[in-house]
């Protein structure tokens, strides 16, 4: 029978990822280790980020806040599906998704440093800018720039916003979405990414923000539209790039962004890209079945299959936390889980259905792709409290209220591995690495 865990247990889980991180006494170095076309990448609860919480959060508080934002993020990816391939400087939701890993760059002349969070679902790239209101205090200061400049209407960019406006000669747009809006201009600058300079960037600058969900780091777009960072620096990176995600349990969070071709893993194994017309700019891959341990699950082949129509498939992505899978696959691969663990009662917590009141021994999960498996040691899938008392299954069905047709490879499942993308050839690697500095 199902049971809830008790409040004293409860308040014992939920300090788990407070002990992820390093304690005040550790010895932190938080100056950037950028070099040639790589760039460190940190998460957004890093020592070392400026966005962390100067009030520590329960593991309540972080799990339930974490799960929330993660179903935001599902409700954005799925709202792309279904849509023409327009490319929006930044949709509603794109704004209230919560950005995990981020990483340091410079805008305009001479460089003004900035964060940017690393998203490969999202085409463009936006910035808080001078003067915005309802914006954080890191902004972008065009008025210090001698190369910054508005974008004008018969730009090819104005084009590729949401309803764009013509304030005098300047492209501009506005969004609402609930009770949030931001208004913001179409813009140019130079943008330097480690040593690498990137001319005539074009961007989002966020001039205005109401709500209380607009983060307060900008975007780094890696997606692959037409104005994406991949799309802008072709000639520079044959729209090809790599990434490492550290385990949150690494002492400094510290992983990187390789852009281009050069230094790239060549013991990589690869799948086919696949592209949808409705939203091209997606990671899509051909996940063709599930195995925990070394039995093979039983899923419906229709629950993984692609459809350009619909757009259902598998999707890897940098912004979603927990790996969430369509219902008719999810539920499988659950009860298969529960099974091989036997470890008493099965309790909940917020999305996770699969949660024991203490510790457990777990098989491996191993996710199968045309033309190579990628297999999960259980820290890439299990969350346990500080004592050890409390373990829960870090993976989830698509959630009831929304009609979401994607599996989404979250960066919990990406987390020490390399994971390189390469759009010229059409295809996607995977190699374990250990991504911690």
């Amino acid at each position: 029978m199902k049971k809830t865990p008790t409040l004293p247990l409860l308040l014992s889980l939920l300090v788990a990822l407070l002990c992820l991180y390093p304690s005040q006494g550790s010895t932190l170095n938080c100056g950037s280790s950028d070099h040639s076309s790589t760039l460190e990448v940190m998460h957004v609860y890093s020592p070392c980020s400026p966005f962390r919480s100067k009030k520590p959060l329960s593991w309540e508080q972080t799990i339930l806040d974490v799960a929330a934002k993660d179903e935001a993020r599902l409700l954005y990816l799925s709202s792309l599906v279904g849509r023409r391939s327009t490319v929006p400087i930044a949709s509603g939701r794109q704004i209230v998704q919560s950005p995990t890993y981020i990483v340091r760059a410079k805008f305009g002349t001479p460089a003004q440093p900035m964060f940017l969070a690393m998203d490969t679902s999202s085409d463009t790239g936006w910035v808080p800018c001078t003067g915005c209101v309802g914006c954080s205090s890191s902004v972008f200061n065009t008025a210090k720039s001698s190369t910054y400049k508005p974008v004008g209407c018969s730009a090819p960019q104005c084009k590729q916003v949401p309803n764009p406006t013509c304030g005098g000669t300047s492209c501009s747009f506005n969004l609402t979405y609930g009770s949030a809006a931001i208004a913001a201009t179409v813009s140019q600058d130079n943008l330097a990414l480690a040593q690498d300079p990137v001319p005539n960037y074009s961007f989002g600058c966020i001039k205005a923000a109401t709500g209380n969900q607009v983060p307060p780091q900008g975007i780094l777009g890696l997606g692959r539209g037409p104005m994406s960072l991949l799309s802008q620096t072709k000639s520079l990176y044959q729209s090809t790039f790599s990434y490492c995600l550290p385990d949150f349990r690494s002492a400094n969070f510290s992983g990187s962004l390789r852009l281009g071709p050069v230094s790239q893993p060549q013991l990589i194994k690869f799948t086919p890209l696949l592209t949808n017309p409705r939203r091209s700019s997606l990671y899509y891959v051909n996940m063709i079945g599930i195995s925990v341990g070394r039995r093979l699950v039983n899923i419906p082949p229709s629950a993984l299959a692609f459809d350009t129509t619909t757009g259902a498939g598998t999707i890897f992505d940098s912004g979603t936390v927990f790996t969430r899978l369509v219902q008719p696959a999810y539920i499988p691969v659950r009860d298969e889980f529960r099974r091989r663990v036997k470890a008493g009662p099965v309790s909940s917590l917020g999305g996770f259905d699969t949660c024991y009141l203490q510790p457990v021994v777990s098989p491996v999960i191993t996710l199968h792709f045309t033309g190579f498996n990628m297999t999960l040691p259980p820290e890439n899938f299990l969350i346990h409290s500080t004592a050890g008392s409390i373990t829960c299954l870090a993976m989830a069905a698509s959630p009831d209220n929304m009609n979401s047709v994607l599996n989404v490879i979250a960066n919990m499942q990406q987390q020490n591995h390399r994971v390189l993308y390469d759009v010229p050839n059409s295809r996607v690697g995977v190699a374990r690495e250990s991504c911690t500095r």
